[in-house]
């Protein structure tokens, strides 16, 4: 989608990371999409802070001031460029706390006993981490001052977003192999803070499911953009969701589950995609293997379920959240049919039911005929409730895992597949 509203002045400062500044015809790709103005490096990592190339709306310089100054120093220039009555979109992504590590100017930290020689940042790489985030901290406070003085503060909502989580050497878990590059917590969950005119009720803390995607949908809505879907044809899935139901405190969440992936271009080990819902998180390496967690008990990750005996809400879960990646990826089963099984088997007693997969009719024994009976799916939604299960035709559910269980008897609970 094209941003090309010109009622609203747009600009983009700081990091582009979308694509290479060769062939030349990319330097202009920002505007192309809809800026008015683009000013920033197009990498991820500076060769240095402070010797580094900046791409003016296609026109490279060299620049000597320490980056995460002067893409505040660009950011400040435009707004007041902006004329005052005029809404305005700022995209500001800063290089840092990106490496290289090093220390910042002073006066924008109080690291004052680092040195900055190699030796002491590879001593301690968390301090010169911790002193690049405080001076952009202050940096951020500087751009606030200058909205402040430009009469534009309190009326700019600012969405404040991490990028990923810290490398294994600036890491603060003990288990650095589920940092940064991950698709564990510790690489994935950042955070998010939203401030503004918009927000009801503030300093409001919320465990909504939110992706970055979200920011998309989010700021169209915020500008009143609300038809905004039917700009983008019908073949292109949009992934976006507001947030605006939270900012707005109409609603607790917007989303039922998140998903992330890691694919690279040289290929390894580490490539996966997760989903989580509120509760639980499943991963799929793409060499195969699958891990599952109960990030509720388990905020670590470091007891995977499928290597213990689980519950019937493990199961529920696990299913859920395979069945929704799988629908989600369009190709492949996510899905390891065996999962849980044994475990719910070994509650089941004599209690069974056949087929198994079934398509239309389920039977049970004799023993359970007229039993109180309930059918539940992945969600854990119930399907059917009562005593006349093998009159039911069930030819219309959709494929996939269901669970029966005799409500009489809460440990008697058996999985069943859908054909």
């Amino acid at each position: 989608m094209k941003i090309f509203d010109s009622t609203i002045a747009k600009a983009d400062i700081g990091k582009w990371h979308l694509k290479q500044p060769a062939p030349a015809i990319n330097l202009m790709s920002p505007l192309v999409i809809g800026y008015d103005h683009f000013e920033g490096p197009f990498i991820g990592q500076l060769p240095s802070y402070t010797n580094w190339t900046k791409y003016t709306d296609g026109v490279a310089s060299t620049i000597t001031t320490y980056a995460t100054s002067e893409n505040v120093n660009n950011a400040v220039t435009w707004l007041k460029s902006v004329n005052s009555a005029k809404p305005f979109f700022l995209w500001l992504a800063f290089n840092a706390p990106h490496e290289p590590l090093h220390l910042p100017p002073a006066g924008l930290h109080n690291y004052t006993s680092l040195s900055g020689t190699a030796a002491n940042i590879n001593a301690q790489p968390k301090e010169y981490f911790k002193a690049m985030i405080q001076a952009m901290d202050h940096e951020i406070g500087r751009l606030f001052d200058s909205l402040q003085v430009m009469n534009k503060l309190d009326s700019t909502d600012v969405i404040f977003i991490g990028d990923n989580g810290n490398t294994p050497r600036t890491a603060q878990i003990a288990d650095t192999s589920k940092a940064k590059g991950k698709v564990y917590q510790y690489g994935v969950h950042v955070p998010m803070i939203i401030s503004g005119p918009s927000v009801v009720n503030p300093g409001r803390t919320s465990d909504a499911l939110i992706n970055t995607a979200d920011i998309f949908a989010t700021v169209l809505d915020l500008f009143g953009y609300s038809g905004w879907a039917s700009q983008i044809p019908v073949a292109k899935p949009v992934d976006s969701k507001s947030m605006l139901p939270i900012i707005k405190a109409q609603n607790t969440q917007i989303r039922p589950w998140a998903f992330c992936e890691i694919f690279k271009l040289i290929h390894d080990s580490d490539e996966a995609k997760a989903m989580r819902n509120l509760d639980y998180k499943l991963i799929k390496f793409d060499y195969g293997k699958e891990e599952f967690y109960n990030l509720t008990l388990d905020p670590l990750e470091t007891n995977d379920l499928l290597l213990t005996p689980m519950t019937s809400a493990d199961i529920t879960n696990y299913y859920y959240l395979c069945n929704e990646m799988t629908t989600l990826v369009g190709s492949g089963s996510f899905c390891n049919s065996g999962v849980g099984f044994s475990e719910v088997q070994s509650n089941a007693a004599s209690f069974n039911a056949y087929p198994n997969p079934f398509n239309s009719r389920i039977t049970v024994p004799t023993s359970i005929l007229h039993e109180q009976l309930e059918l539940s799916n992945g969600l854990g939604e119930i399907i059917y409730s009562g005593n006349s299960i093998s009159k039911q035709d069930f030819s219309s559910l959709a494929q996939g895992v269901y669970f029966l269980k005799v409500i009489s008897h809460p440990g008697h609970i058996i999985k069943l597949i859908k054909d």
